[in-house]
């Protein structure tokens, strides 16, 4: 009878090393997952505040720039690699690829059906509601509305820009199938 308790109390005590060691593994690991989710939680509170997106991440309303009237030929941002735009409902502004076409402007949202898309890529559903945006572009408000465009002969010219000028593969199925979203944006 001796003997078994002195062999479990040696279990027991060389079990506890191992189990200290994985509580101790497991407190190090729920700790550093914690402060990332407090830190990236506290980027992205203070990313929603700043004047503009900052790069892929979403910012918050435009709090500089002038504000000028619309334009009827965006041609002057042929050359513009994006440009930042902000939806109204919620006011919130990101960063856009765009396609001028026939002196007129386009911005697209891809990867709508991907997972990723259904919940990083919210504006579009968004814009249903409302469709009123502003355009920050070098240091210009244009006040201007999104409509959504699903078909039209000019299309396929609007895809081929965006394909030159980001090395995408963007056609027309991806348009009919709704991956892709092509908005225009003109004058309220």
């Amino acid at each position: 009878m001796i003997a078994k308790d002195s062999h479990e109390s040696y279990l027991t005590h060389r079990y506890s090393g191992v189990f200290n060691i994985m509580s101790r593994g497991l407190k190090w690991f729920f700790g550093f997952t914690i402060t990332v989710f407090i830190a990236v939680g506290a980027v992205l509170f203070l990313v929603r505040s700043h004047d503009g997106p900052m790069e892929i991440l979403s910012g918050g309303p435009f709090q500089t720039g002038e504000l000028v009237a619309a334009s009827d030929d965006w041609s002057f941002l042929t050359d513009h690699a994006t440009l930042e735009m902000q939806t109204m409902a919620p006011p919130r502004s990101r960063t856009m690829w765009l396609a001028v076409y026939d002196t007129r402007l386009f911005v697209i949202s891809g990867y709508m059906n991907s997972r990723v898309g259904k919940i990083w890529k919210q504006w579009p559903h968004q814009v249903k509601e409302n469709n009123l945006a502003i355009v920050r572009a070098d240091g210009r408000l244009y006040e201007l509305q999104l409509i959504r465009y699903k078909e039209g002969k000019f299309i396929g010219g609007v895809l081929e820009l965006f394909n030159q000028k980001y090395g995408q593969s963007l056609s027309t199925d991806s348009i009919d199938n709704s991956s892709t979203w092509l908005f225009e944006l003109t004058a309220r």
